[in-house]
């Protein structure tokens, strides 16, 4: 399958390197980009240029999981990313320019036979420029204290018309080696990326083409373990959202457990790797550093609940490694974010992953009954897993604790069949139409019949299915922005709580509704970080892992 690099950037699995143009930038080329250190630049490098006989010349694109091809009249280069490291090129009677994008003290020196090292001090690496076949050109004068400009042109040999080079990216010294032809290198990428796509969710051939999106989305977006990042860490975008935060992950991990469950573990255990003494998890990783203003919801015994249905995979070891941090991560809400009702509260909308939702616009703190609804289910996996350790006091105290919640929960939020927030303290009604208020079905039969029924009808009734699913604000809401992130577009990680808790609740046909409009909607508009509720056209960025991860799963529930 082709796939349009506008929108989805051309990289591979465990690699730091990107080519895609700057969004919000300059859209009209193409960059190689270092996307380590987190998403405060867009880490470009060097612009891509076609050269044919010295000239630069506008050129089509052909992006395939395994190779990038840029062609005009007359040549054309081709580009892989043979190792995570590597990035290879060649090209016939065409060559390819690299512009670096110079900062304070970024400049280049030859090296070996041909060789020219390129120090990009403001991205925090180095690359080697290696020519292979055809000449490698490169003018880096030099002032002061860095290069004013550097510009290396690959070019092919004049009698054969054929290029061929390697660029590596190193962080102290090169240790000269050789690479393995370009053809032979494209075919470990294919095979790899074959393994890969053979191993994600199948799904119903009508989604043949989503699927295959997702699926390079999901490989492409893995970096290698590097600074921070002990384990392969899935990134949800390798656009802009070049970090990994701490729900998003989970949805990577259920995508993943079925036939990768290493990896699947992998990407819920990270952010445990780095819990605070506290108990607290950052809100997001990077290979260099960890964010603590924020956190994310605790929607992390929800996922180890999905989890634990492969027991040949969530062994008695693994339930050992997860059971402590998962303690301290439910005590850290009841410690440091309650008031003493026994009914923890946001401190703001980030913390709650749902950042500008409505419920936030009276200011914080403010308790909500989807946090209730995540800890109620994280304490009843604390008591099973318990349980199962020969932890029998803690499994009574998990469960005990649990049921009472369920009780305060529904004193609390439940009112004239629905669910409310209030504002911490005084317990004022938040006005608000969000869909946030509907994710307590997640409780599936733990709660009354009568409340599953209001809060499914509810769903059709105030409008929030649309044509294409679940709108995150209710569209008749004078709130509702088209665009307006949590004010209104439909998310990938909302509509599988909802479908979930739905079918806990036994209401199968409206899950399997919701399901297939959004997996419809997917498979036409691409795997976006949301999409707009009333056309369902894709917003933000256009290549987002989450979004790609729960397509799969609920294209997958629908075979059954």
């Amino acid at each position: 399958m082709m796939f349009d690099i506008s929108k989805v950037p051309f990289s591979r699995y465990g690699s730091y390197i990107v080519i895609s143009p700057l969004h919000g930038k300059d859209e009209n080329h193409l960059y190689l980009r270092n996307i380590r250190n987190g998403d405060h630049d867009l880490g470009e490098v060097f612009r891509l240029e076609l050269l044919l006989e010295g000239q630069v010349v506008p050129y089509q694109s052909q992006m395939f999981p395994d190779a990038l091809r840029l062609e005009a009249d007359g040549g054309f280069v081709e580009i892989i990313i043979s190792e995570a490291r590597v990035l290879q090129v060649r090209g016939l009677g065409a060559g390819l320019r690299l512009t670096g994008m110079t900062g304070a003290y970024d400049y280049a020196v030859p090296a070996h036979q041909g060789c020219w090292e390129v120090n990009h001090s403001s991205q925090e690496i180095r690359y080697m420029l290696t020519p292979i076949k055809g000449i490698l050109l490169v003018d880096a004068p030099f002032q002061e204290q860095r290069c004013v400009e550097i510009t290396a042109d690959f070019l092919p040999d004049p009698e054969t018309k054929e290029m061929e080079g390697a660029i590596e990216e190193f962080f102290t010294v090169y240790t000269e080696r050789s690479y393995l032809s370009f053809s032979e290198g494209q075919k470990w990428v294919r095979k790899e990326y074959q393994t890969w796509s053979e191993h994600v969710l199948e799904c119903d051939s009508r989604w043949k083409n989503g699927r295959e999106l997702a699926s390079y989305i999901t490989w492409s977006c893995v970096v290698q373990p590097e600074g921070l990042l002990n384990r392969p860490a899935m990134y949800m975008s390798k656009n802009w959202m070049t970090n990994i935060w701490s729900w998003d992950h989970c949805f990577n991990a259920l995508a993943l457990a079925e036939n990768s469950p290493e990896l699947a573990w992998d990407q819920f255990m990270i952010f445990f790797d780095h819990q605070d003494e506290s108990g607290m998890l950052p809100d997001f990783l990077n290979n260099r550093f960890a964010l603590w203003n924020f956190t994310k919801p605790p929607i992390h015994g929800w996922t180890l609940k999905q989890l634990m249905k492969n027991r040949e995979f969530v062994t008695e070891e693994k339930l050992q490694e997860v059971y402590e941090p998962l303690v301290r991560w439910t005590e850290w809400w009841f410690k440091y974010r309650d008031d003493g009702e026994g009914l923890p509260h946001y401190h703001h909308g980030n913390d709650s992953g749902w950042d500008n939702s409505t419920i936030f616009h009276k200011g914080t703190p403010v308790k909500s009954p989807d946090l209730s609804a995540f800890l109620l289910i994280q304490m009843e996996v604390l008591a099973e897993i318990a349980e199962e350790l020969g932890k029998k006091e803690e499994a009574e105290k998990w469960a005990s604790e649990s049921m009472h919640l369920l009780g305060r929960m529904i004193g609390m939020f439940w009112k004239d069949n629905r669910f409310i927030a209030v504002m911490s303290g005084n317990h004022a009604e938040i006005q608000a139409d969000s869909l946030v208020l509907y994710v307590p079905i997640i409780l599936g039969k733990r709660l009354p019949e009568s409340f599953r029924k209001s809060l499914a009808e509810g769903l059709v009734s105030n409008g929030f299915l649309t044509d294409f699913g679940l709108a995150t604000e209710m569209p008749s809401s004078p709130f509702f922005r088209e665009d307006g992130y949590w004010r209104g577009p439909i998310w990938a990680p909302t509509t599988l709580l909802i479908y979930k808790g739905l079918i806990d609740s036994g209401e199968t046909e409206l899950a399997r509704e919701i399901a297939e409009k959004f997996c419809t909607m997917a498979n036409r508009s691409g795997m976006a970080e949301n999409f707009h509720a009333i056309t369902g056209e894709g917003l933000r960025d256009p290549a987002f892992t989450w979004t790609s991860s729960v397509f799969l799963l609920l294209a997958h529930s629908l075979m059954d």
